[in-house]
């Protein structure tokens, strides 16, 4: 009687699953190889209408800078985010196309960072690439000891160009032909953990252990693919063997078929029920609302694994700013706020500092009172740093304090205060009506990497409306129920 339960249980966790879980397995495959898929594209018109790009959402509008150009007096604006760069008046009349010279795949053209130096210089930080502009096209720029990491941040003191990746920082000074590589030191009380969060993601995606793990996790992939697969058929065959038999037509073949289906189906999860359990956990931990749990946590890295770095910034480096007011460099990074007076100094922690979303920071720069506009998925913040407050941008009302939660009432995505009128912060999803989007920027192409992490963490589903970001969590339980009961009613081995 209990098996009969179990097997009632496996059966519709698995009919219902199967689909997403086909999906995870292939939209993981692609998300572990980024380099290989990173020259595919879609147009945006395919997708869910949320995708469309309208009023600068989806991160199509970040930030803006002046640029003085030789041909006029009059400064223009330039604007960057994820679909590249364009060129507008102060007014913010008819964007256009600033992207010459720039990759066409959409995952070259996500734009992190614009700067102009003072003998006239123009800089763009990609995530995959450094372009200085020509005059009339952007050119690559080579990072010596790049070695795959990827850039986050670009910003100016003087005539010092920053250049910032996940885990060093890279200066240089006019002509800016050559560049140094900078690891900032370890702050004090540095003990050599990693982030458990961080410690997660790379034993589910594999990629803690180079390409081996992600090889190995791409086979558990293609593993759960065949479970779904030949579950699915196990269902459907005897429906078509019975029809068929009500009709008076025999087919043996089939049923030797549903047999052998059944025995590999067995045989496949019998000897990859752990593996399988381990990695529906720890995409399980990766999403809301257990993601808040492990989000803060620390442990030692692995001895051995990509985590196990000398660096103690390895992976954790967001922005970068140099206050002028207070004459000290700024680091935003995955742990908090740190500041130094200078590039070879070791990094203080900052009190007193904005919550920035565990996803990351997207806007920082100051206002005219000379306060730091700090924005993030968790919000828009002002940071005085001379009076030591942190006041909600958009209320005035002190901050909340979040501990980095994914999500606040508004997910600021850019910000732009260099066109004629009040500065606006862009909202992720809404966008912004402070400035015309051009109809042709709607369809601009996705890149199938940005798609697949879409569908690995749910949030294409749009059916779901807002229970989006619970998918994950209800996912999570059914798969691990299903693959949990699925070992419960195992076949029997035979005695030889």
């Amino acid at each position: 009687m209990l098996r009969k339960k179990w097997k009632k249980q496996h059966k519709w966790t698995g009919l219902i699953m199967a689909f997403f879980m086909l999906m995870f397995c292939l939209s993981g495959i692609v998300l572990n190889h980024r380099d290989f898929f990173s020259g595919m594209n879609l147009s945006r018109s395919l997708l869910p209408e949320k995708y469309h790009y309208r009023n600068w959402n989806n991160g199509l509008l970040r930030g803006a800078v002046n640029y003085r150009t030789a041909q006029s007096a009059d400064s223009a604006v330039l604007l960057y985010g994820t679909g590249g760069i364009w060129v507008t008046d102060k007014q913010g009349q008819s964007p256009a196309d600033f992207n010459r010279g720039l990759p066409e795949p959409a995952d070259y053209r996500q734009i992190k960072g614009l700067a102009q130096l003072p003998d006239g210089s123009l800089f763009a930080a990609a995530q995959f690439g450094l372009y200085r502009h020509n005059g009339k096209a952007w050119q690559p720029v080579t990072l010596t000891q790049l070695d795959g990491e990827k850039l986050t941040d670009l910003t100016v003191k003087g005539d010092t160009l920053a250049v910032l990746t996940r885990s060093a920082l890279y200066t240089s000074l006019p002509p800016y032909r050559h560049f140094e590589r900078r690891v900032f030191a370890a702050p004090e009380g540095y003990t050599g953990k990693v982030s458990l969060f961080r410690t997660v993601w790379m034993l589910h995606s594999g990629e803690m252990f180079g390409l081996p793990g992600k090889l190995m996790m791409d086979a558990v992939a293609l593993v759960l693919s065949f479970l779904c697969i030949t579950g699915f058929l196990f269902w459907l065959l005897p429906h078509y063997i019975r029809r068929n038999a009500r009709q008076g037509v025999k087919t043996p073949r089939c049923k030797r078929w549903v047999s052998l289906i059944l025995k590999h189906h067995d045989r496949t999860g019998r000897y990859s029920i752990a593996i399988l359990l381990f990695v529906a956990f720890t995409g399980w931990c990766l999403r809301p609302p257990l993601l808040l749990a492990i989000a803060q946590g620390e442990i030692p890295a692995l001895p051995g694994s990509s985590l196990d770095s000398p660096n103690a910034w390895n992976d954790k480096l967001r922005m970068i700013r140099y206050d002028d007011a207070a004459h000290d460099w700024l680091l935003s990074t995955s742990e908090g706020f740190y500041r130094m007076a200078e590039l070879d100094k070791v990094p203080e922690k900052t009190d007193n500092a904005p919550d920035i979303s565990v996803m990351g920071q997207n806007v920082w720069e100051k206002d005219r009172e000379g306060r730091w506009i700090c924005g993030s998925f968790s919000g828009m913040f002002v940071w005085d740093r001379t009076k030591g407050t942190v006041t909600d941008w958009f209320t005035g009302k002190k901050a909340p304090i979040c501990h980095g939660a994914p999500f606040g009432k508004e997910a600021i995505s850019g910000y732009c205060a260099q066109l004629d009128g009040k500065p606006f912060a862009v909202d992720y999803d809404k966008g912004t009506d402070a400035l015309h989007m051009p109809e042709t920027m709607r369809y601009l192409p996705m890149s199938l990497w940005n798609l697949c992490l879409e569908i690995h963490t749910g949030r294409i589903y749009t059916i779901f409306g807002k229970g989006t970001l619970l998918f994950i969590t209800f996912a999570g339980l059914f798969a691990l129920w299903c693959l949990w009961s699925g070992f419960k009613i195992r076949l029997p081995h035979k005695k030889k």
